[in-house]
C-alpha cells in the first residue's frame, strides 16, 4: 500500500534516544531493501511497500455475543485462517485471547502473523467498534495474547464522549511492527509509545476480537499521547463494498464527509473522562497521505525486526515466539502450549458495570 516504491524520505526519522543507527531503523530498511526472508513469520518481503499492497490488520472487537472457547476466523483471500481461544472470564482481568493456526499451533499474533502475507503483501489488524472494552495486545505477556487494558486497579472502558457511542471504526494493530520508545521522529519531536503501530478499519463491517483482515492503507494520523508518539493508520478492509473508490484520504474526504474529522475528534478527547489532557496532534491534526502512512508501516517493521532479533533493547516487552527463524526468542510448539494450558480456564463473564453506557458532554 505504499505509492512510489523506495519513496522513505517524507518520514525520515533519527536515533536520538540511543546510540547509533541498528539495523532496524529507516536507514537500514533503505540499505536491505530487495532482500528477502527465507523465515516462517520473519515476513518474507522486504522490498518497499507498494500502493497496491494490502497489509493484515489484528482486530480487538467487541465482545458482545461472544462466547467463551474456540472461535473460528475464516481466510481471506489467499491469507492464512486463524483460530482464537479464549481463557478466563470476559469482563476480568484474567481474560485472555490467545491465537491458533489452522493446523493447531500456538503463535504470538504481534510477532508470528506476517505483516505482509501471500502473493499481494497483506496486513493483519485487531478489531474493536462500537464496543466499551479498551483492549490491546499484551505486549508483555508471553505470547502477545488480547487482554483488556487496566488502569490504577480497574479494567478500562471507552468512554461515551458525546456524540460518540464507544470506537467509530474497527480498531486494531498491525503484526510485525513497533514503534520503537527510543526513537525520536523528526516531525513529531517524540518518541515512539512502544506498542504495534494502530490502525483504523472504516470499512462498514463490525469485527469480532482478534479477527485478521486484509486492509488498504489510506493515510495516517501523528498523535501525541503523553508526550508519545502514537501513529494512527486509516485503513479500509479489502472486502468492503467502498474498498475500489477509496484509494486515498482524499478519497475519504470526498466519499466520507466528516468521517476524518470525527476521527480526530474522538482521538482528541476519548480520555478526557477518566481525567486525562486531551490528547494532541502533529501537522495541526492534518492527515497525511498513503505514501507517507506506508513509510512509517516500513520503518516500524523493520524496527520490530530488530526487536525480536535482540539487536535494540525492548524492555519488558516478550519477544518469544515460534516462527521467526532468526529470533533468539523462538520457542518450541510445546512450550508455546504450556503457556496457553496454563492459562485460567473459560469462565462466564462477569457483568459490565453499568456506568460504561453513560454519557459524557464536553465543553468545546
Amino acid at each position: 500500500m505504499l505509492s512510489g516504491r523506495g519513496r522513505l524520505s517524507p518520514a525520515a526519522v533519527r536515533w536520538q534516544c540511543g546510540t547509533g543507527a541498528p539495523e532496524g531503523s529507516r536507514a537500514g530498511a533503505e540499505r536491505e531493501s530487495g532482500r528477502k526472508e527465507a523465515c516462517t513469520g520473519a515476513a518474507s518481503m522486504r522490498v518497499p511497500l507498494r500502493s497496491c499492497c494490502r497489509l493484515s490488520a489484528l482486530l480487538l472487537g467487541s465482545h458482545r455475543g461472544s462466547k467463551a472457547g474456540l472461535r473460528w476466523h475464516s481466510s481471506l483471500g489467499n491469507m492464512v485462517s486463524y483460530l482464537t481461544e479464549e481463557r478466563g472470564r470476559p469482563h476480568c482481568k484474567d481474560y485472555r485471547i490467545y491465537f491458533k493456526t489452522a493446523e493447531g499451533r500456538y503463535i504470538s499474533p504481534f510477532h508470528d502473523i506476517p505483516l505482509f502475507a501471500g502473493d499481494e503483501q497483506e496486513n493483519d489488524v485487531p478489531s474493536k467498534r462500537v464496543k466499551k472494552n479498551e483492549d490491546e495486545i499484551a505486549t508483555k505477556d508471553p505470547l502477545n495474547p488480547i487482554k483488556q487494558d487496566v488502569k490504577k486497579g480497574k479494567l478500562r472502558y471507552v468512554a461515551n464522549v458525546f456524540p460518540h457511542k464507544g470506537y467509530i471504526w474497527n480498531y486494531g494493530a498491525l503484526p510485525q511492527t513497533w514503534e520503537a520508545p527510543s526513537l525520536m521522529d523528526k516531525d513529531t519531536q517524540c518518541c515512539g509509545d512502544n506498542d504495534p503501530i494502530d490502525v483504523c478499519d472504516i470499512g462498514s463491517k463490525v469485527c469480532l476480537p482478534g479477527e485478521v483482515i486484509r486492509v488498504k492503507v489510506l493515510g495516517i494520523l501523528a498523535m501525541i499521547d503523553a508526550g508519545e508518539t502514537d501513529w494512527k493508520i486509516i485503513a479500509i478492509n479489502v472486502e468492503d463494498a467502498d474498498a475500489p473508490i477509496l484509494n486515498s484520504i482524499e478519497d475519504v474526504r470526498k466519499n466520507r464527509p466528516g468521517h476524518l474529522e470525527a476521527t480526530v475528534d474522538w482521538f482528541r478527547k476519548y480520555k478526557v473522562p477518566d481525567g486525562s489532557p486531551e490528547n494532541q496532534f502533529a501537522f495541526n491534526g492534518q492527515f497525511k497521505d498513503k505514501d507517507f502512512a506506508l513509510a512509517i508501516i516500513q520503518s516500524t517493521h523493520e524496527h520490530w525486526r530488530a526487536l525480536v532479533r535482540k539487536q535494540v533493547n525492548g524492555g519488558a516487552i516478550n519477544c518469544q515466539n515460534v516462527s521467526v527463524c532468526e529470533s533468539p526468542f523462538k520457542c518450541s510448539e510445546d512450550e508455546a502450549a504450556a503457556i496457553v494450558n496454563s492459562a485460567p480456564i473459560p469462565g462466564s463473564p462477569d457483568p459490565v458495570p453499568t456506568e460504561v453506557d453513560k454519557w459524557h458532554f464536553l465543553a468545546k
